[in-house]
């Protein structure tokens, strides 16, 4: 498939967030309508950058894979069709969650993380739903508990816990910033 692009990112070789910290710089170059491709070999960038797509009312057109890169198409909103990047305005600390799960409070912990970034260490009793299957699994979750949703920096968990409130979920709480600075006891899945 050959697609026309007016500027390719090369975000290879970076983890979450640079690909998107990058995609957020670079789209701003562009002018409305143009296309943007992203080069990532990070596999959690696919979620992410449809997910951001989504947030800020850019067109995410789609994803090819080279080898071990990940090829991801953007066209760049009008005015018009852009929207304000929004934040969940409900976050919690490491910290906080920490306490609680030292004190054997119940928690329900949603980490938001590809399935491989899950197993290698995780929060005990965290379920994996990630954020690409998220809007499927909705019927998993109990809408009134308290739910913390995590990621590695904070911001898949925060588009989760965005979709989660716009679909009733009352008690959702981003955790901020995420597992690469969780000192807590962890987890692994074989």
């Amino acid at each position: 498939m050959e697609v026309t692009v007016n500027k390719v990112v090369d975000a290879k070789g970076l983890a979450c967030p640079m690909p998107i910290v990058k995609t957020k710089k670079e789209i701003d170059t562009l002018d409305p309508g143009m296309v943007m491709e992203i080069q990532a070999t990070d596999k959690g960038s696919t979620t992410d950058i449809k997910a951001w797509a989504e947030n800020t009312g850019h067109q995410y057109l789609g994803s090819t894979e080279d080898g071990d890169v990940f090829k991801h198409y953007l066209r760049k909103a009008s005015a018009e069709e852009e929207k304000a990047e929004t934040t969940h305005q409900d976050i919690t600390s490491l910290d906080a969650l920490s306490k609680k799960v030292e004190g054997e409070e119940k928690v329900t912990v949603i980490d938001v993380r590809e399935p491989a970034e899950y197993a290698f260490g995780h929060i005990p009793g965290a379920v994996n739903i990630p954020l690409d299957e998220l809007e499927n699994r909705f019927d998993e979750l109990e809408k009134n508990d308290e739910i913390h949703v995590i990621c590695r920096t904070g911001n898949r968990s925060d588009l989760a816990a965005q979709k989660m409130a716009g679909k009733g979920f009352s008690k959702v709480k981003n955790v901020v910033p995420g597992m690469k600075d969780w000192s807590g006891p962890t987890a692994q899945t074989n």
